[in-house]
C-alpha cells in the first residue's frame, strides 16, 4: 500500500470526525495512566479523578435536569472476584483510554512475551520461565491458553442501565476478530450478562483461497453476580465455552529440503500439511459465594467444573506423511490423537478481616481424570487434597505485607510472600510441583513414551525499585529463579526431566519519560543470563525490549483524542523451540537460530466521545533490513507489511 496515500486517507478521516462531531469536546488526562491500575478507580464507589473521556469537572452526578439520566462510563462499573474474595472491593470505570488500544491481537497485548507460529490464534509459548499456577497435576496441553479467558480474571458488572460494548478487528490478510459484551442489572443487586469472541484468521503462508483459514474460533461466557439486601450474601457464577480449531502448516518447507522453497515468499510459501487439524474444545463451570457472620468472620465456598478435550487429525497418505517419522505406532494411513481432561474442584473456607488485616483459611478438594484412547489403560482418576491460606497486611496506602500458599497431601507446596512500600517491591515464591500427566505418559502415531519424573522445584525472588521522580517513571527490577528437575520436549520431541539445576538472572528498567508536553517514551528492556548444569533446557534471548514512541493528547480543537507514533520490538538472537503440531507441543533444537530482528509498527489510536479507532501498520521496515524478513518459530515468519484496522464502542442504554 502506497504509505502516502495512507497518511492522507488518515487526515482526510480525522477531519470528516471533526465535522461529524465537533460539538463536543474531550477533556485531555490530568495525570499518566498508572500501568499497575489502569482505570485510576479507587476502593469502594469512590471513582477516580476525571480521566481523557466523557468525565465532567464537579462533583459526580447522575443528573443533568430533574428529569434526564445520563448514562455512560460512569454508571456502569466492574468488580473482580478475588476482590470480593479479600474483602477488598474495588469498582473500575469502563475503560475508554487509548493507552495500546493498536495492541488489540493477544500475543501484542502480552507485550510480545509469548512466542506463537506467525498469526493470531496459533500455538504459543511463553518465551520467559513461567510459575506454576498448579502445583498437582495438570494435562499438560496449554498452547492455547492464552486465547481462553480464565473465569479468574472475568468481569462481574453494576450497572444503572443496559451495556453493550463491542469490538471489531480487522486485520491485513483476513485477520478478523469480533467480540461482543454485554451486561444489566435486574435489580440494584443481581446483574446478568454475556460475552461472545470470534476469529477468523486466513493462513498468512499458503492460503489455497480467501477464506483458507488457519485459526477459526467461537467462544461465549454468560455470567451473574448476586448480594442480597442485607449485604451478607454474595453469589458470582460463570459459564465459558471455547471451541478452536487450528489448520496446521506445520511450517516452511526448508531451502534445505527442497530447493525451490523460499522461506519469505508469504502466500507462496511451501509448507509442510495441508490435511492436517489441530481442535480444542474447553468449558468451565465456576461458582463462587460468601456468608457474612461480620467484618472478622465470613464462609466462602469455590465450585469449579473444567473440561479440555483435544483432538489432532492428519491423512498421511498424502504430502502430509513426509513431515512425520515413517514409524507408525498405530496407524500407517491416518494420526488421530485424543487427549481428554476432566476435573472437579471444591474449595470452602473461612475468611474475614480484623483491622487492617485480612486472613483466609480453606480446605480444597480435586477430583480429576485423563482419558487417552490411544494408551492400553486410557483413563487416569485422580484425587488431591489441599489445605492453605492467606494474611494481608495493609499497614497503609503505601505499605502491604502478604503472605499465602498451599500445601498438596503429602508434600507438595507453594509459598509465597509480597512486600509493598512507596519505594521498593519484593515478591518472593517458593513451590514443589507435579510433572503434567502429558509428560508422565503419552502414546500417539508417532511417538510413546513412560515416565515416573520427580517433582519440580523453583525458587524465584523479584526486586523493583520505584524511584521517586514526579514525571518520570524508572522502575529496575531483578529476578532471580532456580529452577530443580525441570521437565520438558527435548529434540528427539519426548519427555524428559534435566538432571540438575538452572539459575535464572534477570535485571530489567521499565521507564516512561514525557517528551515536551505532548510526546512521551515508554520502554521495557530485560537481559536474562542462564546459568547451572540444566541451562542449556531453557532457550531464552539474552536481549528483550519493547519500546513505543508517541504524540498524546488532543487534536482539532480538542474533538479528537490521539495517539499515535511508533513501536520497536526487538529479542536478541536464539534456538527457539519448535513446534510440532501432532503433540500440540513447543520442543528443543538446535538446527534453526531465530535471529534477532527490530520490528517496527507505525499506529494511530484516536477517540471521539465513546468510539475508540486504530490504525497500524504493521512492519514498517520491511525491505528496509539486510534481512528479507524475521521468524517467531523455526520456520514461521513473522508478520509481513499490511494495515490492521479495528473499532470499539459503548451503549449505555
Amino acid at each position: 500500500m502506497n504509505r502516502k496515500l495512507l497518511s492522507l486517507s488518515v487526515v482526510v478521516f480525522l477531519l470528516v470526525a471533526q465535522a461529524a462531531f465537533g460539538q463536543r469536546p474531550v477533556p485531555r488526562p490530568t495525570q499518566p495512566v498508572n500501568p499497575s491500575n489502569p482505570t485510576g478507580a479507587r476502593p469502594g464507589k469512590q471513582l477516580a479523578d476525571p480521566k481523557e473521556g466523557e468525565e465532567q469537572e464537579g462533583p459526580r452526578t447522575l443528573l443533568d435536569d430533574s428529569t434526564k439520566q445520563v448514562y455512560g462510563p460512569k454508571t456502569t462499573l466492574y468488580f473482580y472476584e478475588q476482590a470480593i474474595k479479600r474483602n477488598s472491593l474495588v469498582l473500575y470505570e469502563m475503560d475508554t483510554l487509548l493507552n495500546n488500544f493498536h495492541s488489540y491481537d493477544p500475543v501484542a497485548k502480552s507485550g510480545w512475551k509469548y512466542q506463537d507460529l506467525g498469526n493470531i490464534g496459533s500455538a504459543a509459548k511463553l518465551v520467559y520461565f513461567g510459575l506454576p499456577e498448579q502445583i498437582g497435576l495438570s494435562s499438560g496441553f496449554d498452547a492455547y491458553d492464552l486465547y481462553f479467558k480464565d473465569p479468574s480474571t472475568r468481569r462481574f458488572y453494576d450497572s444503572k442501565s443496559p451495556f453493550t460494548e463491542m469490538a471489531a478487528f480487522f486485520g491485513g490478510g483476513h485477520r478478523n476478530l469480533l467480540d461482543l459484551s454485554f451486561a444489566r442489572n435486574v435489580n440494584p443487586r443481581w446483574n446478568i450478562g454475556f460475552d461472545f469472541s470470534t476469529q477468523r484468521v486466513r493462513k498468512t503462508l499458503n492460503p489455497s483461497k480467501r477464506d483458507d483459514n488457519m485459526v477459526v474460533q467461537n467462544a461465549y461466557a454468560l455470567h451473574t453476580n448476586y448480594r442480597s439486601e442485607n449485604g451478607r450474601y454474595w453469589l458470582l457464577g460463570s459459564f465459558s465455552r471455547m471451541k478452536h480449531v487450528v489448520n496446521e502448516i506445520g511450517g516452511i518447507v526448508p531451502p534445505s529440503v527442497d530447493p525451490t522453497s523460499l522461506y519469505f515468499t508469504y502466500e507462496d510459501a511451501k509448507v509442510w500439511l495441508q490435511q492436517s487439524r489441530a481442535r480444542e474444545l474447553r468449558q468451565e463451570y465456576h461458582l463462587y459465594q460468601e456468608f457474612k457472620l461480620g467484618n472478622g468472620l465470613q464462609f466462602y465456598h469455590v465450585l469449579d467444573r473444567k473440561i479440555q478435550a483435544l483432538v489432532f487429525e492428519s491423512l498421511l497418505s498424502g504430502s502430509d506423511g513426509l513431515f512425520f517419522p515413517k514409524e507408525r505406532l498405530i496407524d500407517p494411513d491416518s494420526t488421530q490423537h485424543r487427549n481428554d481432561f476432566a476435573e472437579w474442584r471444591n474449595e470452602l473456607g473461612i475468611k474475614g478481616t480484623v483491622k487492617q488485616f485480612y486472613y483466609n483459611s480453606f480446605v480444597k478438594l480435586r477430583n480429576g481424570n485423563r482419558w487417552s484412547p490411544q494408551l492400553a489403560d486410557p483413563t487416569r482418576n485422580f484425587t488431591e487434597v489441599y489445605i492453605g491460606g492467606e494474611l494481608i497486611g495493609k499497614l497503609s496506602d503505601t505499605w502491604q505485607l502478604q503472605a499465602d500458599g498451599e500445601y498438596l497431601l503429602p508434600g507438595n507446596f507453594r509459598l509465597h510472600g509480597l512486600f509493598i512500600s512507596p519505594w521498593l517491591d519484593v515478591d518472593y515464591t517458593k513451590a514443589l510441583y507435579k510433572p503434567s500427566l502429558f509428560h508422565q505418559q503419552y502414546r500417539g502415531n508417532h511417538r510413546e513414551w513412560s515416565n515416573d519424573f520427580s517433582d519440580i522445584g523453583v525458587d524465584q525472588i523479584k526486586g523493583t525499585v520505584k524511584i521517586p521522580l514526579k514525571k518520570i517513571q524508572l522502575r529496575p527490577s531483578l529476578t532471580l529463579t532456580r529452577i530443580n528437575n525441570y521437565v520438558f520436549l527435548g529434540t528427539d520431541m519426548k519427555a524428559q526431566q534435566a538432571a540438575g539445576q538452572a539459575f535464572l538472572l534477570m535485571p530489567a528498567l521499565k521507564t516512561s519519560i514525557p517528551v515536551g508536553k505532548k510526546f512521551r517514551i515508554d520502554s521495557e528492556l530485560i537481559y536474562t543470563k542462564v546459568s547451572g548444569e540444566s541451562a542449556d533446557v531453557l532457550r531464552i534471548p539474552a536481549w528483550y525490549n519493547n519500546t513505543k514512541v508517541y504524540f498524546d493528547g488532543p487534536l482539532f480543537d480538542d474533538n479528537v483524542y490521539v495517539q499515535m507514533g511508533v513501536d520497536v520490538r526487538f529479542r536478541s538472537s536464539f534456538f527457539a523451540d519448535a513446534y510440532q503440531p501432532s503433540l500440540q507441543q513447543f520442543h528443543l533444537q538446535n538446527s534453526f537460530e531465530v535471529q534477532g530482528y527490530p520490528v517496527l509498527d507505525l499506529f494511530l489510536d484516536f477517540r471521539i466521545n465513546r468510539t475508540r479507532v486504530l490504525f497500524k501498520y504493521n512492519h514498517l521496515n520491511a525491505g528496509l533490513m539486510a534481512q528479507e524478513g524475521y521468524f517467531v518459530t523455526p520456520d514461521y515468519t513473522g508478520y509481513r507489511s499490511f494495515l490492521d484496522l479495528g473499532i470499539s464502542w459503548y451503549l449505555f442504554d
